[in-house]
């Protein structure tokens, strides 16, 4: 049974838009920083881009460290994310915030977010195993749900089903990952996504785990745009490529974007 903190993840009415911040490298990274204020500023110019735009909720997560750490991300990358996420705290006090330290380190995010206070944190591969372009990433539930409990921090886990950029060790069918991550790996969220960041969500890939699992909440994790969001049955939308300034990673992300996508989330 999923943690009563993510409650607020599945609401009764309406549907979530969950916007992504995707940070430049950081110090430390294999390509050049620009240096953690430039990258504190732009965090915090896209956090209120985000909150202008009506998000309810915002991820934090250092995309721009490619090629990323297989596990354990190094303490300088914890520490940096830590001071970009007060710094989003800040900025946008109203939206949920989210912290994701890819690849997969569970633990640093989970370390973030309860220094500073963040709601949830992101696993792309919290249970099984996935063959990835870091190699064989192998799931840690047990480990991140007894560091949540020993820390007393009241964050939600949304854990990715057959995460992007991955395909699974083995032949496993997507409701049965779907029914292991949230029944016996214990997610507060699931999250269903497409082959790769900014890659279309299949509507049927998210009406199988809805009809599997009627009572988790479930979260599109990727491709989502304003022309497709009517068709995927989902309580929330994580999203990144599209708000920014012409769909370009590189660029800010532009609040009437934001504000469209939250228009056409409202639709439904």
């Amino acid at each position: 049974m999923a943690d009563l903190t993510a409650s607020w993840a599945r609401p009764e009415r309406g549907r979530l838009l969950v916007g992504v911040i995707h940070l430049p490298p950081l110090p430390g990274s294999p390509r050049p920083s620009p240096g953690l204020d430039v990258v504190c500023e732009r965090a915090v110019a896209d956090a209120r881009a985000l909150a202008a735009g009506g998000a309810d909720g915002i991820i934090v997560e250092n995309l721009g460290d490619v090629p990323f750490h297989p596990g354990r991300v190094a303490p300088y990358t914890v520490a940096a994310m830590t001071r970009v996420a007060l710094a989003v705290r800040r900025a946008a006090p109203g939206p949920r915030l989210g912290i994701n330290v890819l690849r997969n380190d569970a633990l640093s995010a989970l370390s973030v977010a309860a220094a500073a206070g963040a709601d949830f944190i992101r696993v792309n591969v919290h249970a099984g195993a996935m063959i990835t372009d870091q190699g064989l990433i192998q799931g840690e539930a047990r480990g991140t749900l007894l560091e949540r409990a020993s820390l007393a921090a009241p964050v939600a886990i949304a854990a990715d089903v057959l995460v992007k950029h991955a395909v699974p060790l083995g032949d496993v069918r997507l409701e049965d990952a779907a029914r292991d991550t949230w029944e016996r790996a214990l997610a507060d969220v699931l999250i269903v996504t497409g082959a790769g960041t900014g890659r279309p969500t299949a509507p049927d890939d998210v009406a199988r785990v809805r009809r599997e699992l009627p009572d988790a909440a479930l979260w599109v994790g990727s491709g989502a745009t304003p022309d497709n969001v009517s068709a995927l049955p989902a309580h929330g939308f994580v999203v990144g490529t599209w708000l920014h300034r012409d769909g370009d990673l590189s660029a800010p992300l532009d609040p009437a974007r934001v504000a469209r996508m939250r228009e056409a989330i409202d639709r439904g």
